[in-house]
């Protein structure tokens, strides 16, 4: 019997969206960390996409993360932008189809109305208070902004600039690169 050399884990990110009063943001780190080694401080994990109306973030693999990109994409423009319709195909074509169904990953998706999360077991959720999290430091980013946005009345993208500051002092898989695009 021959003892196999257990693959490197790796680790997600963190990925933030927050909508505010008319602000729509959604911030993500640059760190990529492959077992217990950062390969990289400033990768770009958040996409404008169906000419800059809709940004949408990846937690998880890489290279699952873009295919799934590409998916989201192809689908925005099968339904000429509307973002409620797309997420639903995506999530149902992630949750049928055998080859989807093994990519792990998670996107957040967003325009000026509707912010969801897609998952690869089908989930698609609209969160009620439009803050959602993703990634290994995304339960950190999750509550900092939630409390933020209870006891404040910053803007979205400060909010989001302090959440992620917060997730990063917190979770070794998140760092302080931090990426922020605004609708």
């Amino acid at each position: 019997m021959s003892a196999q050399t257990p693959t490197p884990m790796m680790h997600s990110t963190t990925i933030l969206a927050v909508r505010r009063d008319e602000g729509a943001v959604l911030a993500g780190d640059g760190q990529v960390t492959f077992g217990a080694t950062v390969m990289k401080q400033s990768a770009r994990k958040i996409r404008r996409l169906y000419n800059d109306r809709i940004l949408a973030g990846f937690a998880g693999s890489a290279a699952d993360s873009f295919a799934l990109f590409a998916r989201f994409e192809s689908k925005l423009e099968q339904y000429r932008g509307n973002l409620e319709r797309s997420a639903v195909e995506l999530a149902k074509d992630w949750r049928t189809d055998r080859i989807l169904r093994r990519l792990e990953a998670m996107l957040i998706v967003l325009d000026r109305t509707h912010t969801f999360l897609l998952s690869g077991t089908g989930d698609l959720i609209e969160p009620d208070d439009g803050i959602v999290a993703i990634g290994s430091g995304g339960p950190y980013a999750l509550a900092a902004a939630r409390a933020l946005a209870r006891e404040t009345t910053l803007g979205a993208r400060t909010i989001a600039e302090r959440a992620m500051t917060i997730a990063s002092e917190i979770c070794i898989y998140t760092n302080q690169n931090i990426v922020i695009e605004e609708l």
